[in-house]
């Protein structure tokens, strides 16, 4: 049995990584998906691959820190599919390294539009469209940083993140008797084309350091946290709202 049969999803960030294993998850699980992000080609190759395995797609490329782009995702859900049961608010960006001091403000601003305004901007649009089907599920992508964890140079990544997990929980406050869940996602360290793990210049000891962060000594496979999504997504975390969901191989509890 298909776990989201019948259901309409949205998934952004959608090209790579954690978002491109959502969307084929939740295509195979019976949704059918509309997905975002900036790379239209990428977009269109993850659609073919999803309508190759029987399910149904529809990719639209643009920048999520667009309130144009969040209003017409909803509006595509609801021609191409007829409305929108499941939104994965999955895109964002680490951004910047640095301290605080030597940060510049046109940094901190892109960061803080790109991964909490954005989650605003998405959810203004779904939340209506949510209502309309008489409840749904919300989630967003967060992050430990910020939550268990602060780590040196991450100050606008941390408050970006932990933005998130504030407004998903006066959101779950505010929805819940809607019949509509809004729940963050805690990934760990997942090895996607932008982790820091695979940049040109980091060595297998950057590798190690990471794993070793884990209690579980290794990094997730983005497949991993697409089925903690899945999770969030269907009616088996049915009574599951406002929470701040680690899927983080145990880095919040690792201490040595």
């Amino acid at each position: 049995m298909t776990v989201l049969k019948d259901k309409i999803a949205l998934v952004t960030g959608a090209s790579s990584g954690i978002g491109r294993a959502a969307a084929r998850l939740f295509a195979s699980e019976g949704a059918r998906v509309v997905v975002t992000a900036r790379r239209q080609d990428e977009l269109d190759r993850l659609a073919a691959e999803i309508a190759a395995a029987g399910g149904e797609a529809l990719a639209v490329a643009g920048d999520i820190r667009d309130e144009a782009l969040a209003q017409h995702l909803v509006e595509a859900a609801t021609e191409r599919f007829g409305g929108l049961d499941i939104a994965f608010n999955n895109a964002g960006v680490v951004g910047e390294l640095a301290p605080v001091a030597e940060m510049s403000s046109a940094a901190w601003r892109e960061l803080i539009e790109t991964n909490l305004t954005s989650a605003f901007l998405g959810a203004k649009y779904q939340v209506p469209a949510l209502q309309a089907r008489g409840g749904g599920s919300l989630i967003f992508t967060s992050s430990f940083v910020g939550y268990t964890a602060g780590l040196s140079g991450m100050s606008a990544y941390a408050a970006s993140k932990a933005g998130q997990i504030g407004f998903v929980k006066a959101l779950a406050a505010e929805l819940g008797s809607q019949g509509i869940r809004v729940n963050a996602l805690l990934p760990g360290g997942t090895d996607t084309p932008a982790s820091f793990t695979n940049a040109p210049d980091a060595g297998p000891e950057v590798l190690a350091f990471v794993e070793g962060l884990h209690a579980l000594k290794r990094m997730a496979k983005p497949e991993e946290i697409a089925k903690a999504a899945l999770f969030l997504a269907s009616d088996a975390s049915s009574f599951v709202t406002g929470t701040a969901f680690l899927a983080d191989g145990g880095v919040s509890i690792q201490r040595g």
